[in-house]
Parts: C-alpha cells; sequence; structure tokens
C-alpha cells in the first residue's frame, strides 16, 4: 500500500453558504465513494481515515476525508459543533462531489454520524462501515449529574485517555445529540452494514454495537469483535481488519452498484 502522501488527493476548502470553510481531501474514481466521518474531535489525518484513503486510491475507488467545521483544518469554533450541523456539512461535501452512490465509514461519533446522513442521503448510501460506533453516546455515556448540568448550560469536561488536555462537551452539542438519538428506534437503513467493535474499548462498550444491529431494518448486518481491541482500533491488525471489511464489502456477490 502506498504511504499517504504519494495519493494524488490535496487538502482543498468548499465554502457553506454562511461563509464557513470546510478543509477536505478528494480522491476521483469508481463509484461508490468512500466517505470517511472521524469522531469525536478527530479529524482527516488519522490512521484509519488515511488508510481507508490509500486503499481506495490503490483500488481506483473515489474517496473522500473532510474535517467538521471547529476541527481539523476547517474554520469555526468547536464550541459551536453540534451533529445536525455536521451531518448538513457532510452531505453538502458529498453533493458537492457530483452525483453517484457513497459508502459510509464511520468511526466512533461518526458511526452516529452516518446514520444521520444516510436518512439524508437515502438511496445513494451503498454500504455502511462503522468502527466502535457511538450513537446516542450522550445519553448512555453520561451520568444523570453530567447530564442535569449540560441540561442547566455548563460545560462538562472528561478525563481524555488520550491527551493532556480534559475532553469538553457542550450543552449545544449535548441538547442537539439528545434529539437525534437512535438506538431506541429503528434506524430505516436496509443496505449492507459492517460494524468493527474491540471488546476491550473503554469508551464504547461493545454491546453498543450489537444494540445498533437489532436497530437497524437492514437484514445484512455484520459484527466483527476484536477480543483486544480498544476504542482507537488504529493497530496494524485493527486496521487490516478494517480495509478486509471494506474490501469484502465491494467484493460481495452482488456488488456495490453507482
Amino acid at each position: 500500500m502506498p504511504d499517504s502522501v504519494t495519493v494524488p488527493a490535496p487538502v482543498a476548502y468548499h465554502t457553506m453558504p454562511d461563509g464557513r470553510r470546510l478543509a477536505y481531501r478528494r480522491l476521483a474514481g469508481a463509484r461508490p465513494m468512500i466517505v470517511f466521518l472521524p469522531g469525536y474531535r478527530s479529524d482527516m489525518n488519522g490512521g484509519k481515515a488515511t488508510a481507508v484513503l490509500d486503499w481506495a486510491y490503490t483500488n481506483g475507488h473515489a474517496c473522500l476525508l473532510l474535517d467538521y467545521s471547529g476541527c481539523g483544518q476547517s474554520d469555526g469554533e468547536f464550541a459551536d459543533g453540534t451533529l445536525t450541523r455536521w451531518c448538513a456539512e457532510v452531505v453538502a461535501l458529498i453533493e458537492m462531489c457530483g452525483p453517484g452512490q457513497v459508502v459510509l465509514v464511520g468511526s466512533s461519533m461518526g458511526g452516529w454520524l452516518m446514520l444521520l446522513a444516510a436518512e439524508e442521503l437515502g438511496a445513494r448510501v451503498a454500504g455502511l462501515v462503522g468502527i466502535a460506533a457511538a450513537p446516542d453516546f450522550t445519553d448512555w455515556g453520561r451520568d444523570n449529574v453530567a447530564k442535569a448540568a449540560l441540561a442547566e448550560g455548563h460545560v462538562v469536561y472528561e478525563e481524555n485517555g488520550y491527551g493532556p488536555e480534559p475532553t469538553p462537551m457542550y450543552p449545544a452539542f449535548w441538547a442537539d445529540a439528545q434529539g437525534n438519538r437512535r438506538l431506541s428506534m429503528p434506524v430505516t437503513y436496509e443496505g449492507p452494514v459492517r460494524l468493527i467493535h474491540g471488546q476491550a474499548d473503554p469508551d464504547v462498550p461493545w454491546t453498543i454495537s450489537l444494540r445498533l444491529a437489532n436497530a437497524l431494518c437492514s437484514s445484512d448486518v455484520q459484527i466483527h469483535l476484536i477480543k483486544d481491541g480498544d476504542h482507537r482500533l488504529s493497530r496494524v491488525a485493527d486496521i487490516d481488519v478494517l480495509i478486509a471489511t471494506l474490501g469484502g464489502l465491494f467484493a460481495q456477490p452482488q456488488g456495490l452498484q453507482a
């Protein structure tokens, strides 16, 4: 697999109607286009995102990486971000890339966003791949004290296992996310879904993937559990599983049609 810097997909910018510039990398190729959705406070420079881009390049597939507003190289403040706002950005960037089907690959919070984006995009979505997907984490991932503080308009900080600074959650994000919960209702997407989850994940219990599989209306849902996998699933072996899963999705007997 080539190093990511060799992939001809330089950072570019798309301007939203309000002037926000969204950073993205777009690779031309065969459809369906693979779209990688990062997690909470993550960006398109992560190992999983660039591995997906590399694989797409090697195999001739179109691919789109992106930074939500307030993240990475995009304009805006993270404190202004919500699922609704970021979903609209994802849809806008996909529509900017023209017609044709897409495969949405969502990591952690991106696995929640992929459900919302799939609802917006409808028949354009040819498949979903969730990596430690975390739908509804504002609900099951918060105790009543934190929820009460957020409901009263306070910022809540949590210990960050991946860096020295605590992770903030803002009241606007929490309120919007609570209105976008999906695990307690049917998720109407009916196409193929592949969910990868580490059973040693300290942030998103692997049982969330089981709950998501149960909520999905699709009959074509497969879950790959990695016993010693953590939340990030960014080890070489974990990324190999992701790439094999993505490749298997495209190699189905019925195929993924543009």
